[in-house]
């Protein structure tokens, strides 16, 4: 349930309402915007009576929210989210470019790949510590370590770090990197999202193979219900019937997300399509349909990386992709 309140409600009116609200044992989220303040009620609203609720002095309107997502729900937060990470910004037409290896391999390659995307224009660097894959024969990340030489890409470049995170146990590990990434495995691991809904980390969320939106914005909500409203919605692609790309990329999600909730929503191309040469195509589609952001993997050697190497561009590729994809954003504007 919401609550619109009348254009030049007191902070004292709105406090006495809040108060009200909870010792109905409702809590109350409070989105302030620069006309109207919109109060979200959370919990069993069924004890609100909306005719009592509408007929105070300082309530515009009152309407039932239907969607089983409410932190999340633009309707609670009309407006747009922004996520600063050191000087890049996320959302409400702040753009970023998220670039750097599928896995960290060592000390020279990432700082090689965080350089080259620096000069390129990335604005945050990412690269895997902890790598789930499907075989447990595969490359499994150089785990703490690959958090390690992250953090002195990071002293080296200054720019912001993304990395996975695949069990809460790790979770010490992470306090120098700058974003969570949550991958699309744990996409419903819900321990896990509470967990980490407990800190103020910016946390990426990446939607799973098989999920809907709907069912994405409720694992946001699992994180936001712990405190944590610091979050970056990620398409990366679904399982469908078609086998030629690794996954089939849902660009519809871009604005129907943006529709449904206040949240940013980036796009990773590389791990939608499988294959470098269709990730620059995808990277501009996503730049055209209102993307707040892309992901993509860059590689100093994609031929010889431990993993995803056929998915990862060169950073020379990744230049002329970046520049491309500025080009879209100011003609789609």
């Amino acid at each position: 349930m919401i609550a619109v309140l009348k254009s030049g409600t007191t902070p004292e009116q709105t406090a006495h309402l809040v108060d009200w609200l909870k010792h109905m044992d409702l809590d109350v989220h409070i989105s302030e915007g620069q006309e109207i303040t919109i109060l979200g009620l959370i919990g069993d609203t069924s004890k609100v009576d909306i005719e009592l609720l509408s007929s105070l002095e300082i309530v515009e309107t009152v309407k039932r929210v239907s969607e089983p997502f409410k932190q999340a729900n633009r309707k609670f937060n009309p407006n747009s989210s922004v996520i600063t990470v050191g000087n890049a910004k996320i959302g409400n037409g702040h753009f970023a470019m998220i670039a750097g290896p599928c896995s960290v391999e060592s000390e020279e390659q990432i700082i090689q790949v965080a350089t080259a995307v620096k000069e390129a224009g990335a604005d945050i660097l990412r690269g895997g510590a902890f790598k789930p894959r499907t075989s447990p024969y595969a490359f499994q990340g150089m785990k703490d370590k690959g958090i390690q030489l992250l953090v002195e890409a990071k002293k080296a470049t200054g720019l912001p770090i993304i990395t996975e995170i695949m069990n809460i146990k790790t979770l010490d590990l992470f306090e120098d990197v700058d974003i969570i990434q949550v991958g699309a495995r744990n996409m419903q691991n819900f321990d896990l999202l509470q967990e980490l809904g407990k800190t103020h980390k910016p946390i990426l969320l990446k939607r799973g193979l098989a999920n809907t939106l709907q069912e994405l914005l409720m694992s946001a909500e699992y994180i936001m219900s712990e405190g944590n409203e610091n979050i970056i919605l990620c398409e990366r692609g679904i399982r469908t019937y078609e086998t030629y790309t690794r996954n089939t990329l849902d660009l519809s999600a871009i604005p129907v997300l943006h529709e449904l909730s206040h949240l940013p929503v980036v796009v990773d191309p590389s791990h939608a399509t499988g294959k470098a040469a269709l990730v620059p195509p995808m990277a501009l589609a996503a730049a055209a349909a209102g993307a707040d952001g892309i992901m993509v993997e860059v590689h100093n050697n994609p031929a010889c990386a431990l993993c995803d190497g056929p998915q990862s561009l060169t950073p020379d590729q990744f230049a002329k992709l970046n520049r491309k994809v500025q080009v879209i954003r100011e003609a789609a504007q």
